[in-house]
């Protein structure tokens, strides 16, 4: 290694990690996290709502804080939890004004709640996500494109707005020439994350005003992207095997499929049966959004608020949800399963499974992370509502394809891991989506190199939700932070001795 950059990194390090005492001086949110490891709350969106636990009130226990309408006792409306806490410690509903002014006073006393844990709920405009994979599954056609539609317009589609609405995206799911040559000339790299990145970039090219800021051009570039995202995953995918001799190019799509339909049909010139077209619509939907605090969509809202252009806002989503406690891990828990299955003997055997999980928790195993991946979340605590539903869809695809053994390893880790997880960090824990995501993706054929791909596949519907609304919120994103060092005299260049 340079001489230069191994003392470069020397300096960076004492500079770089901050002294806990000046963190606990400011009072400063670390990752934008409160003490007790909720987030702190910086924005509002009607977009979705993510519910893993609540937070009681110290003073007034009665009252426990969530994100979702509650039923005041002597009132016959239902209040919001914001209003209801207002009402309980102020025996009235809030006047104009006066509720802001009380979230903020709130959010300095955070000491004055505790965390409990909850069962995972989740929420997109309002609707149980539950409850809407329930409704999608029963029906004969996917339930993807209505999600969509619900997430950029804030309300459930009638039949003769989801027909055309799925007309206008079909109608979108072509590349541009220019862009389609682009592509095909930059594909090589094998990382799928940044071969969408670049193919996102590039559409910017075709585009006659892609600064504008006219929100009928702005809503126009989401629905292309939204609507182009599976063209562009499925070529990027089919242009990397071409390079390598293998594979059959590019198939254009085809406008006669179903969304679900056509992305099978891109990837491998097949149309595969309806069980597997609604498990990956099912996925989609799981994955389209989770509120505006997780990575990728922070991320996207930040940028917007600069004033940036939709396809750099959804450039920087992508570079968010590459990383492997995001979107990456649903590829690190298939690579830690599979380290799992090559060196325990028995996975049946619990004291040798748990003997080899804490391995992996103490950085002695797998990748030396020190991480079980897949357990544990930032906001869910007892359950991830996603991963229960794709929990069941992985026991069945285990019996179809006959990897029982497989599925009973899985729980085994899932069980065993929350136990270890729990003890070792003293936080209630349970397996996220992305613990089954990557066995339900293999086990349908979709290859590893994908996995993240497909993730943002549905996640740019969210991205592009948020988007439009921080537009219309018109507030740039600028939290402030605390200087670590204090203020120093310029010294000269011949005055400075070596050790300085």
């Amino acid at each position: 290694m340079s001489t230069l950059i191994t003392q470069i990194s020397k300096l960076a390090a004492i500079h770089n990690i901050p002294d806990p005492k000046l963190i606990q001086k400011h009072n400063i949110k670390l990752g934008l996290r409160n003490a007790d490891g909720s987030g702190v709350v910086v924005g509002l969106t009607s977009k979705g709502c993510v519910i893993g636990y609540q937070k009681i009130s110290k003073a007034n226990p009665q009252f426990d804080r969530e994100d979702i309408t509650l039923q005041v006792p002597g009132l016959d409306k239902k209040l919001s939890a914001a209003e209801a806490c207002y009402y309980l410690m102020h025996g009235r509903r809030p006047e104009a004004g006066a509720l802001s002014t009380f979230l903020s006073r709130l959010a300095d006393v955070g000491t004055d709640y505790e965390i409990k844990p909850a069962e995972g709920r989740l929420y997109y405009c309002g609707y149980s996500v539950d409850d809407l994979v329930r409704a999608y599954e029963e029906k004969d056609n996917e339930g993807f494109d209505e999600t969509i539609f619900l997430l950029l317009t804030g309300e459930l589609p009638k039949a003769t707005e989801l027909k055309k609405f799925r007309q206008e995206l079909t109608e979108r799911r072509n590349i541009p020439m220019r862009v389609n040559r682009f592509i095909t000339y930059t594909s090589e790299n094998p990382d799928q994350m940044n071969a969408l990145h670049r193919a996102v970039s590039a559409l910017s090219l075709a585009d006659k005003d892609p600064d504008s800021d006219d929100m009928y051009h702005q809503i126009e570039q989401c629905l292309n992207l939204i609507a182009k995202f599976p063209t562009i995953i499925a070529h990027n995918y089919n242009i990397m095997l071409f390079q390598k001799g293998k594979g059959h190019g590019l198939i254009n799509p085809n406008s006669n499929l179903t969304p679900m339909e056509n992305f099978f049909y891109m990837l491998n010139g097949q149309k595969p049966d309806k069980f597997i077209t609604k498990l990956l619509d099912t996925m989609m939907i799981l994955h389209a959004e989770h509120g505006g605090g997780n990575n990728s969509t922070f991320t996207v809202r930040s940028v917007t608020s600069s004033g940036a252009n939709t396809y750099m806002a959804i450039c920087s989503g992508i570079a968010s949800l590459s990383g492997y406690l995001h979107g990456g891990a649903n590829e690190a828990v298939l690579e830690m399963m599979d380290n799992i299955q090559e060196n325990v003997k028995d996975w049946d055997d619990e004291e040798e499974i748990e003997a080899y999980l804490k391995k992996i928790l103490a950085g002695n195993a797998h990748d030396g992370k020190k991480k079980i991946y897949g357990i544990g979340h930032a906001v869910y605590t007892l359950s991830d509502p996603r991963a229960k539903i794709l929990d069941a869809k992985a026991q069945q695809l285990a019996v179809m394809t006959k990897q029982e053994d497989v599925y009973r390893l899985y729980k085994n880790v899932e069980r065993l891991a929350c136990k270890i997880v729990t003890k070792e960090k003293g936080k209630t824990v349970s397996p996220n989506i992305d613990f089954y995501s990557g066995f339900v993706y293999k086990a349908m054929g979709i290859p590893k190199e994908i996995f993240t791909p497909l993730f943002a596949m549905s996640r740019v519907a969210g991205w592009c939700a948020h988007r439009l609304e921080q537009i219309m919120q018109g507030r740039i994103i600028r939290p402030a932070y605390v200087s670590s060092i204090s203020p120093r005299e310029y010294v000269d260049i011949k005055k400075r001795n070596k050790k300085s």
